[in-house]
C-alpha cells in the first residue's frame, strides 16, 4: 500500500526524530512511504482560534499533496482529528471527503489497519505512564474515556504491551487534559500551566519514569512544566519507543 507521511509542524520544527521513527516504523511493516515535500500546516491552530474560513487555502494544498496515497498517516492525534473532523472550509468534493477518510494517526493504523501483533526489536525497560492527548481521546477514540459507562480501550496501550520490558503505571486522573490545548497555551498560559503542573505531577506520584504519548504537542508542553517544578520526569513520544528506542 502506498503511504503519505504527514510530519505535522512542530514535530518537523522541534522532534524531526519523532517523523524519522514513523517512517521507519511504516517500512518495516511493508509500507510504501512518501513524504510529499510541498505539505505544509493542516490548518489546526487557524480553526482553533475561530479563523477557519482563512485556513481553506492550508486545506486545499493538503488534499492536492495527499489525494493520490491509499493511507495518510500522521503521528499526531489532534492533526489527524482536524483533518477527519474539521478539514471543512473547502469544498466537499468526493476527493476531498476521500482523503479525510483515508487519514489515519500512527498508532489507530498500527492496531486497526496493519493489525501489528508484534514489535520484535522493541525493548524499554522502564516505568511508563501513558497519556492521552484530548482530540486524541475523545476525538478519534484512540482510547475510551472515563465519562461514559463503556468497556475500556486503548490502542496505544495493547501496542505498547508487545514492547518488552515496559511496566505501567497509571495517574490518578488518567484521562485529564494536560493544558497544552494548542493555541489554549497562548491566550490562557496560567490556566494552561497549572494544569500542566497537575497532570506531571499526578505521573510523577504514580511512579512514572517516562511519560508516553502519541503527540508531541502535549510532551513539549509537559516537559516544560516537569522541569519548571524539578521533577526528573522523562517523556517520549510512542514512534520512537515502538520503532526500538530504548531511552
Amino acid at each position: 500500500m502506498r503511504v503519505g507521511l504527514f510530519v505535522p509542524c512542530y514535530i518537523d520544527a522541534f522532534e524531526p526524530e519523532v517523523g524519522i521513527s514513523t517512517l521507519e516504523l511504516l517500512e518495516r511493516f511493508g509500507c510504501e512511504v512518501d513524504y510529499p515535500f510541498d505539505q505544509t500546516c493542516c490548518g489546526q491552530p487557524m480553526t482553533n482560534t475561530g479563523c477557519h474560513a482563512e485556513a481553506a487555502a492550508t486545506e486545499a494544498l493538503f488534499v492536492k499533496n495527499f489525494a493520490p496515497y491509499d493511507y495518510i498517516v500522521a503521528p499526531s492525534g489532534s492533526c489527524v482529528h482536524q483533518v477527519r473532523e474539521h478539514l471543512t472550509a473547502v469544498d466537499q468534493t468526493e476527493e476531498v471527503r476521500a482523503v479525510r477518510a483515508r487519514t489515519f494517526e500512527l498508532t489507530e493504523f498500527l492496531h486497526d489497519v496493519l493489525k501489528v501483533d508484534a514489535f520484535p526489536w522493541a525493548e524499554f525497560p522502564h516505568k511508563v505512564g501513558i497519556h492521552y492527548n484530548c482530540n486524541s481521546l475523545r476525538g478519534i477514540g484512540l482510547a475510551q474515556a472515563s465519562e461514559p459507562n463503556k468497556p475500556f480501550y486503548s490502542k496505544p496501550l495493547e501496542l505498547l504491551k508487545k514492547v518488552r520490558g515496559i511496566e505501567f503505571v497509571q495517574p490518578s486522573r488518567w484521562d485529564e487534559c494536560c493544558g497544552f490545548g494548542g493555541t489554549f497555551c497562548v491566550f490562557e498560559p496560567g490556566v494552561s500551566a497549572k494544569m500542566g503542573y497537575d497532570k506531571v505531577s499526578d505521573h510523577a506520584k504514580a511512579g512514572a519514569d517516562y511519560i508516553v504519548s502519541a503527540d508531541s504537542s502535549c510532551l513539549m508542553h509537559q516537559k516544560g512544566c516537569a522541569e519548571r517544578i524539578g521533577l526528573p520526569l522523562r517523556f517520549i513520544h510512542i514512534a520512537r519507543i515502538l520503532n526500538g528506542a530504548r531511552q
